[in-house]
Formats: structure tokens, C-alpha cells, sequence
């Protein structure tokens, strides 16, 4: 009879643990010591799920607040293909904490326990650089990776589009734009060549561009043209591509005393601006009147760090840095005046910054795996940073105002709740 009793009592321990790990909000406002106690006693699929989902950022969930362990939770839900468990898990209500203002789409889950993936896999080392396009009518997102290739995933579902596109060494940088009427990528690569690439086929479009002398750190196409800037750390150059003919078009133009970390060009009242940014801490603004020859314009005024990112949004003169001293500067790039300064908060110094929703806001990634969204007005934080389990090295932001992260070897694509 005890032994009855004691089997009886173990099933009910085990359909306790199951019940209670199966509720989103257990999850994500239970103490995680008794959360974590109860993971070995998961069976059932629904339970050894919600066990793998909680263990995938565990190292970040002793020390979180329930708002934090809630997007995190969302965030490896679908990075393990459970888009409905994300959304259920993001909805789940926490103390005084406001709703969750963003949700999960997809994740690429590419270092995630392979027996509970539903999503394909992708990059094999980190994500370098993140862009967004369109495929006959259909908006796409590219990124480029240590482990030497360039994938296209649909941003609908997640799902990798045709095969990746191979290159010959790491891929540093990538932009998109339109040549001839067709979604192009154009890469930067640790190899020093520039590649273009047909998004729809995966096939490279004409030979590799050829004139920098090392790696190609960062590419801009300038949108709505075939118009191409790159620039490079170890030769401290920037070059000007006509993408139609695979032609240098002005050669290289040099006012950089270090290596070049950051470039985004954009059209302003009929002039070509690019903004560039490198290791000295400095950010210039270069003018093009497509008359003339590319020529200096403003020198904006010294960041405490390397500058590695920079940001423009088309038809805009606005101009945003971000520097690894932690601070993000917002200038008028053609008139050299700053606009707005602020510091991230993140220990070690900004990565990647974007624009979004017609200049009112921009979005900062940090290698602290952080991403926060501040006000140009104001210089203020809106809403609580965006937490991942590995470093932000590349945001965008699509037209329709979602997020695409890039964090250690994966990608994730997040929408206003």
C-alpha cells in the first residue's frame, strides 16, 4: 500500500509541475528558483518545451525583473518556432509594468536543442548585418555572418528563402537597393571585395568589385538610385560604386585618419550626403551634387570613442552616431549643429543604431545584448530596453515599423503589441 502511495504521490508531483509549467504566467512571475526546481520533473511535450523555452536564457533570469524575464521568454519561444506560445507568454500581465509593447514574430533559433526546433536554421557564427528588401511584392530580410554567407528569410514566416549566398570570407556589411528594376544586396567582405548579389535568385550580379585594399567594413546604397558608398577599416578609404556598370565613379576620397567603422547615404533638397564614422571618433559629412566630385563637408564634432554606427532615413538631413563611449549624438548634417545628445547607458558603447517613424525616433543596439528606443525630441528612453541573450551588432527597421535584431548567431523580428 505505501508503495502505492508513494507512486501515486510521484504522479501528482509530476502533473503539478506540468500544470504549473505549462502556464505562461508561472513562467514568467515565479521566482525562477522554483521555476528551475521543477524543470527536471517536466514530461509531456507541452512541459519539456516550456522547460527548453525557460532554459534557453536561464543565465539572465535570476537577475531579471518580471518585465525583462517576459520578453525573453517571448523572444525563445520563437526562436524555438512557437509563435503562439511567444504571444501568449508576451501577453501575460506583470505587477504595476505596463503591457509588453513589443512582440515576437519569428527567430532564427539557431543554437537551440534541435529535437524542439520547428524553425530552419541559419548562420553557424554571429550576424554582422541586418538589411530589409522586397522579392516580387514580398518583404524580405538580409543578413550577412561570420560563417561566410549572406541569407535572404522571408518576414512574414521566418523561413530561409533558396539557398544562402557563398562568399570567400567573412561578410562585414550589407545594403540593398534597386539596379536595373531588381532587388540587389551589395556586400562588404573580410576579403576586401564588394559583391552585388540578385536577392530573388541568390545569384551574383556581374564580377566583384574591386579597389579597396582590405576588408570592406560597411556598405550604403543610396535608395532609389545605383549608387553605391563602402569604406574600409584597415585602408581607411571610401569608395563610390555605380552599380549598373560595376565602375568606380570617383575614385577613392580620403579625410579619415583611422579606420572607417560606419557609412549611411541619403538624398537631401537634390544633394547626396554620406555620413561616415571611424575609430578616432569622428563622423564627417561628405556632399554630392552628381555634377561634381564627392567633397568634405562638416566635421561633426569628436565622440570619447570609435564611432560604429551611424544612421540617416531618405529625404532627411538628420544624421545619427553611435559610439562605443556609450553615447548616441543626433546632428543637421548639413549644417554641422547637433541637434540632440544622450547617453545609452550601455556599458559597452553602441553598435548599431537605426531610424524609424520619420525621424522621431532611434533605435540602439549595444554588445551589452540590449536594444533601447529613444526620442530625438527629448533625448529620452521610450519604454524599457529590449533584452537578448547575446550582443546586438545590427538593428533595421522596415517600413511598416518592425524591428529586425541581430544577436549573436540569430535573427529576430519584432512588431508593436
Amino acid at each position: 500500500m505505501s508503495d502505492d502511495l508513494s507512486i501515486d504521490g510521484a504522479r501528482a508531483a509530476v502533473a503539478g509541475a506540468n500544470g504549473r509549467l505549462v502556464d505562461p504566467g508561472f513562467l514568467v512571475n515565479g521566482d525562477p528558483g522554483e521555476v528551475l526546481g521543477l524543470l527536471d520533473a517536466a514530461s509531456g511535450p507541452a512541459a519539456r518545451l516550456s522547460g527548453a523555452v525557460y532554459r534557453a536564457s536561464v543565465h539572465l533570469h535570476r537577475a531579471a525583473g518580471a518585465g525583462v524575464r517576459r520578453q525573453l521568454l517571448a523572444l525563445d519561444a520563437a526562436r524555438y518556432g512557437e509563435r503562439e506560445l511567444a504571444a501568449r507568454i508576451a501577453a501575460v500581465p506583470v505587477g504595476n509594468e505596463p503591457a509588453a509593447q513589443w512582440g515576437v514574430e519569428w527567430a532564427t533559433g539557431t543554437r537551440l536543442e534541435r529535437r524542439f526546433q520547428n524553425t530552419l536554421t541559419g548562420h553557424t557564427r554571429r550576424v554582422r548585418v541586418v538589411a530589409t528588401s522586397a522579392v516580387e511584392g514580398r518583404p524580405v530580410v538580409v543578413t550577412g555572418s561570420d560563417d561566410k554567407t549572406v541569407r535572404v528569410w522571408d518576414l512574414a514566416t521566418g523561413k530561409s528563402l533558396g539557398e544562402p549566398f557563398l562568399h570567400g570570407s567573412e561578410v562585414l556589411a550589407v545594403s540593398v537597393g534597386v539596379v536595373n528594376g531588381l532587388p540587389v544586396a551589395v556586400t562588404g567582405s573580410e576579403d576586401g571585395a564588394v559583391r552585388v548579389w540578385d536577392v530573388a535568385t541568390g545569384e551574383p550580379s556581374g564580377e566583384a568589385l574591386i579597389g579597396h585594399t582590405s576588408r570592406v567594413d560597411v556598405v550604403s546604397v543610396l535608395s532609389g538610385t545605383p549608387l553605391a558608398v563602402t569604406g574600409s577599416a584597415d585602408d581607411e578609404t571610401v569608395l563610390v560604386w555605380d552599380l549598373a556598370t560595376g565602375e568606380e565613379i570617383d575614385g577613392l576620397f580620403t579625410g579619415h585618419d583611422d579606420w572607417v567603422r560606419a557609412v549611411a547615404v541619403t538624398v537631401e533638397d537634390g544633394w547626396v550626403l554620406a555620413v561616415t564614422g571611424n575609430d578616432d571618433g569622428v563622423a564627417r559629412v561628405w556632399r554630392w551634387d552628381v555634377r561634381d566630385s564627392w567633397r568634405e563637408g562638416q566635421l561633426l564634432t569628436r565622440h570619447d570613442g570609435p564611432v560604429h554606427a551611424v544612421a540617416v532615413a531618405d529625404g532627411s538631413s538628420l544624421a545619427v552616431t553611435g559610439s562605443r563611449d556609450g553615447s548616441v549624438q543626433v546632428w543637421d548634417a548639413v549644417s554641422g549643429e547637433r541637434v540632440v545628445e544622450f547617453l545609452s547607458g550601455h556599458p559597452v558603447g553602441v553598435l548599431a543604431v537605426a531610424e524609424m517613424e520619420d525621424d522621431v525616433r532611434v533605435v540602439v543596439g549595444s554588445g551589452d545584448g540590449t536594444v533601447q528606443i529613444w526620442d530625438l525630441a527629448t533625448g529620452e528612453p521610450v519604454g524599457p530596453d529590449l533584452v537578448f541573450p547575446a550582443p546586438v551588432r545590427a538593428v533595421t527597421v522596415t517600413p511598416d515599423s518592425r524591428l529586425v535584431v541581430g544577436f549573436g548567431c540569430e535573427v529576430a523580428v519584432l512588431a508593436r503589441c
